[in-house]
């Protein structure tokens, strides 16, 4: 076996059954989870139609590379939300859902070859993938703490420079994920400018860029990238998919985009990966991509959602509405003592809802603590009336006072 398996770390929802063991919740509650972010709101019937209509295509291998019709629905969706011309044939791949791709990506891009052993750096708190990548890659995780006083925004200033010399990739993920923050042009135009002084990669984690509550939509690093003046996306991956955009978390289905130089190595390695896209997960993708109406009607029901529970937990959590994302990164009442571990099994116990603990979501350094301690998040992704009723039951667990 690989040795490298041993340093992955259990998944947050592996440890959440764990805390959850032997619990049994109060009878009279129906269960209600915000713990997984798995879109709940129906998938558009073009979508499933245009699936169906595909199935044809299943009689013959799928080229890695996808079918230009395919990667010039990834480059007009490009255009239209961002102002960006990209070229099809160089510059955009399919890719099966931005998990995998992240975790490929870093198989790619990473040269563990050499004395100096490398590192990958991502946020903290953060996506589990960029650990296992980082891991398997055989480079050093480095974790950058986000700061709560400047909206979670990640602290780039806090790292050494000896750190920053052996940085081969770093994951961003804007809109975050778990705190919705929203990386800035002026943040963006730091990070390349470390790039272009070290020589690292950026891989921009995006799944989450069309579900917003300013009337500006999210920046992308490759709308950043042509705005500070770098139109090749030098060193830079931008990957995103149609999970949460269109409600299709089962089609794994999603593009990469940027410095035609990376594209051009993914492109190899995906070849011997065998990660094609299947052609009828091509034919709905195209559709997907080609709508906007379904995306602002989805856009339009988490606003409706965040409005409705929010102002009702503000009062007994440290929360706020984020800038993008479908999550609530809360705060626990002091008398928890940042325990959040704690606060969610009691909650379980107590009124039968499931929120996932913080400090699953983030590490302990040697530089800073877990960010993630005394932290909850909260997936708003059921309907509306159940998360309604889940927070009614939050607010009344943390008045009861119990632990």
């Amino acid at each position: 076996m690989n040795p490298l398996l041993a340093k992955l770390q259990p998944y947050p929802f592996e440890r959440l059954k764990q805390l959850f063991a032997g619990v049994t919740p109060a009878p009279e509650f129906a269960p209600i989870s915000l713990g997984i972010g798995e879109p709940k709101h129906a998938t558009p019937a073009f979508i499933k139609d245009a699936l169906s209509a595909g199935l044809g295509a299943l009689a013959a291998y799928p080229a890695t590379a996808g079918e230009l019709k395919l990667r010039t629905a990834f480059t007009d969706w490009l255009h239209r939300r961002y102002s960006l011309s990209l070229d099809p044939a160089t510059q955009v791949l399919p890719v099966n859902g931005s998990r995998e791709a992240l975790f490929s990506l870093a198989q790619t891009v990473v040269d563990a070859s050499g004395g100096t052993k490398p590192v990958v750096m991502s946020p903290n708190p953060f996506y589990q993938i960029y650990e296992g990548a980082a891991l398997l890659s055989g480079a050093e995780p480095y974790y950058v703490p986000s700061v709560p006083a400047r909206n979670f925004a990640v602290d780039w200033d806090s790292v050494p420079e000896a750190v920053w010399a052996r940085t081969q990739l770093v994951f961003v993920c804007s809109p975050g994920n778990p705190t919705g923050a929203v990386m800035s042009l002026d943040e963006w135009k730091k990070l390349f400018a470390l790039s272009d002084r070290h020589g690292f990669m950026i891989a921009a984690d995006e799944c989450y860029s069309e579900i917003y509550f300013r009337d500006e939509p999210p920046l992308s690093g490759l709308e950043a990238s042509m705005k500070l003046g770098r139109p090749d996306f030098k060193n830079l991956i931008a990957l995103t998919s149609l999970s949460k955009r269109s409600n299709v978390p089962g089609l794994r289905s999603g593009f990469v985009a940027g410095d035609a130089a990376l594209i051009k190595g993914f492109l190899l390695y995906r070849t011997y990966h065998g990660s094609a896209m299947s052609g009828a997960v091509a034919a709905a993708s195209i559709a997907a991509w080609g709508d906007e109406s379904h995306v602002v009607d989805n856009r339009a029901q988490y606003r409706a959602k965040f409005a409705a529970v929010t102002p009702l937990l503000e009062p007994v959590l440290d929360v706020r509405l984020p800038d993008a994302s479908f999550y609530l990164w809360a705060g626990v009442p002091e008398v928890w003592a940042g325990d959040d571990e704690a606060f969610a099994r009691a909650l379980y116990a107590q009124y039968n809802v499931t929120v996932l603990p913080g400090s699953y979501l983030a590490r302990d350094t040697d530089h800073s603590a877990n960010p993630g301690r005394g932290r909850i998040r909260m997936a708003l992704v059921a309907e509306t009336a159940e998360c309604v009723e889940a927070a009614q039951r939050i607010v009344r667990f943390v008045k009861d006072g119990r632990r």
